[in-house]
């Protein structure tokens, strides 16, 4: 399985980027996407995660500035990032909790390969 990732890189303190992550598949059930972040020496942390019933969660450091949304398929999410700040430096991933068929067991995850968010100070 994949994912595809893009929409990151280098911006202003202040500006907007919007990552966008596509899976390459049908599947027979989505549960969860999401966005992770992992910065230069910290652990992976999620930012943002959205169900297909529209249930939001996002960290408190992001709640008011990124926006995550998934497409009406069930194949794409995206996460728009407002008002960046150099903390927000980090490699974004995309996660995908998915069944695959629907006596398949349960529901696996999937990740991107990461894009690169960089906000300097």
């Amino acid at each position: 399985e994949r994912l595809v990732e893009s929409g990151g890189g280098f911006v202003q303190p202040g500006g907007s980027l919007t990552l966008s992550c596509i899976r390459s598949s049908t599947v027979y059930s989505v549960k969860r996407m999401g966005w992770y972040r992992q910065a230069p020496g910290k652990q992976r942390e999620l930012v943002a995660s959205i169900t297909p019933r529209g249930n939001i969660a996002s960290a408190d450091s992001v709640k008011d500035r990124f926006t995550i949304s998934m497409d009406d398929a069930k194949t794409s999410v995206s996460l728009r990032l407002n008002r960046l700040k150099p903390e927000d430096t980090a490699v974004y991933y995309c996660n995908q909790e998915i069944k695959y068929y629907k006596f398949s067991y349960g529901y696996v995850e999937v990740w991107g390969q990461g894009t690169q968010v960089t906000v300097p100070s």
